[in-house]
């Protein structure tokens, strides 16, 4: 038995999540969420300008985590239920019945992402797919209610470090069926997630841009 790992931006999800997130939130959010959001874009625009791409993706991220404060997982469902359908058209579908080949061969899946996990557990309910999920944690305090923080973003390095840690807490597979630790696959498409694709020995590249294809010729990857 394989345990496949699958990231979700770029590669499941073909779209930008992140769009996605900024036009539900303009029609859904009231004025003191959306002021939250707005905030955290400006910091995230000068993270950006000194840090990167990558630093700009995090704290805007996080800006929406804060919006949530105070909700409950009940209440995020509904939020998360409409992004994704905001999103519907930009699954890859093809990528979707490649993941249920791999569960016809009992294979596991998991979908490691640094998402937050109630968008991909909306996301994996919606497709009807059965498949575990590590990612980005919300935080909920002892009554149930959202912090507004979020546990470690599981992105780069992080994601070998989840598997890792996944791969040492799992002896048995729900079909009581050994996980094969020689049998690592990855489906990702982008240059954060090498470290991921450089651990496993089934590295998959998925929607590459450029400089990704040439990576991916340049250590024989093959791409979907």
């Amino acid at each position: 038995m394989a345990v496949v790992t699958v990231d979700f931006d770029g590669t499941l999800y073909q779209g930008n999540s992140f769009k996605a997130m900024f036009l539900v939130a303009k029609k859904e959010f009231t004025w003191k969420e959306w002021m939250v959001v707005s905030g955290g874009l400006v910091k995230a625009g000068v993270l950006g300008v000194f840090k990167g791409k990558q630093a700009f993706r995090q704290a805007f991220f996080k800006s929406f985590a804060r919006s949530f404060k105070g909700k409950t997982a009940k209440e995020l469902e509904a939020f998360f239920k409409t992004l994704v359908l905001e999103g519907y058209d930009e699954i890859h579908y093809d990528l979707v019945k490649k993941i249920r080949q791999h569960q016809s061969e009992g294979d596991e899946i998991i979908i490691l992402s640094g998402a937050l996990e109630p968008f991909l557990h909306a996301f994996i309910k919606e497709l009807d797919l059965e498949v575990h999920v590590i990612s980005t944690e919300l935080e909920f305090d002892s009554e149930g209610q959202c912090t507004g923080e979020t546990g470690p973003i599981v992105n780069g390095e992080e994601k070998v470090r989840r598997i890792v840690d996944w791969l040492g807490n799992k002896s048995l597979s729900a079909n009581n069926k050994k996980a094969d630790t020689d049998d690592l696959w990855a489906y990702a498409d982008s240059e954060n997630d090498l470290p991921l694709l450089e651990f496993v020995n089934n590295p998959v590249v998925v929607n590459p841009d450029k400089s990704m294809k040439q990576i991916a010729e340049k250590k024989e990857w093959p791409v979907f």
